[in-house]
């Protein structure tokens, strides 16, 4: 296990969820005194939750120290591919950029270049095994949750449980191997759910309840098939969120009502106004036009 530094708190908010709490806490360290590597971490962490938190030009134009990092580089290019606006052929490009960047013995060893890419590899679709390869000498802790999530996308739970192990063997206690284990025991389904809730629960009495972690309890709850009180959680988080409803929160209440016989058509209008190029109303879409298409074939005409 490591000591903690000076970026021990800051890392464990962003972690879970607790962003401005990350940005509140890179303010008040930034002038101690600390070695050059910690410090752009520091920026890093203050970009990156700027990018968790959906401010995409803020990342883009706020000035850093160490503007010709690596580490900063690609988290600006990852800004740049997750904002709305960004037209495919950028995205490409984006890629190629990453690409190049990887294979650039100067910065390929940065770590967080390295999750930078795995990330939005594994978010590009059809390039697991590139984001896999970003990631798999597991390096940092992040790298090991990175691989355990990659696994879980593949419905490798076998290689998944192994990940989580070696997670375990370097700290049983660190936040990012308690998160992980939350996500196996979700990903293996009701017979671990339980145990998902419980980690959930612990790390949200000790940290505070982020709107990640109530998501992911509200996810476990269902698996557990205990619906209402998955709702109750989500329309919780629902009237907390000052500004707009997270697409998170959104789809996990769609899912729930669904399960429920509920109407959530109400939900699904929302979702499609507030997030109309998100993955999942896409997918929606295209699962709506199939059926039209298919219903016409068996009209009636009166």
């Amino acid at each position: 296990m490591n000591e903690p530094d000076e970026l021990y708190t800051l890392r464990a908010q962003y972690w879970l969820g607790h962003y401005t709490l990350c940005l509140d806490e890179a303010k008040a360290i930034a002038r101690l005194p600390m070695a050059p590597n910690l410090k752009i971490e520091r920026e890093e962490f203050v970009l990156r939750s700027y990018l968790a938190l959906g401010e995409f030009e803020k990342v883009l134009q706020l000035p850093t120290q160490n503007e010709d990092h690596p580490g900063i580089k690609a988290i600006k290019l990852r800004a740049r591919y997750d904002a709305p606006s960004t037209p495919e052929s950028t995205k490409t490009d984006i890629l190629s950029t990453f690409q190049q960047l990887l294979a650039d013995p100067s910065s390929a060893s940065s770590t967080t270049l390295q999750l930078m890419a795995s990330q939005i590899y594994l978010n590009h679709g059809d390039m697991t095994k590139e984001a896999l390869e970003c990631v798999h000498l597991g390096s940092t802790m992040e790298h090991l949750a990175m691989i355990t999530q990659i696994y879980i996308s593949m419905d490798r739970l076998d290689l998944a449980n192994q990940q989580l192990s070696s997670m375990k063997q370097a700290d049983e206690e660190a936040i990012l191997t308690q998160l992980c284990s939350a996500y196996v025991y979700c990903a293996t389904g009701r017979s671990q759910a339980g145990d998902a809730v419980h980690v959930l629960a612990s790390l949200s009495e000790q940290y505070g309840p982020s709107l990640l972690l109530r998501n992911c309890t509200a996810v476990a709850n269902m698996i557990c098939e205990k619906y209402d009180v998955a709702e109750g959680v989500l329309l919780d988080v629902e009237s907390s969120e000052s500004d707009k409803v997270s697409v998170d929160t959104l789809i996990n209440l769609v899912v729930c009502y669904q399960h429920q016989g509920k109407d959530c058509s109400e939900l699904l209008t929302k979702l499609k106004t507030l997030y109309p190029t998100h993955a999942f109303v896409e997918g929606l879409g295209r699962v709506e036009g199939a059926f039209e298409r298919e219903s016409q074939k068996y009209k009636t005409v009166a």
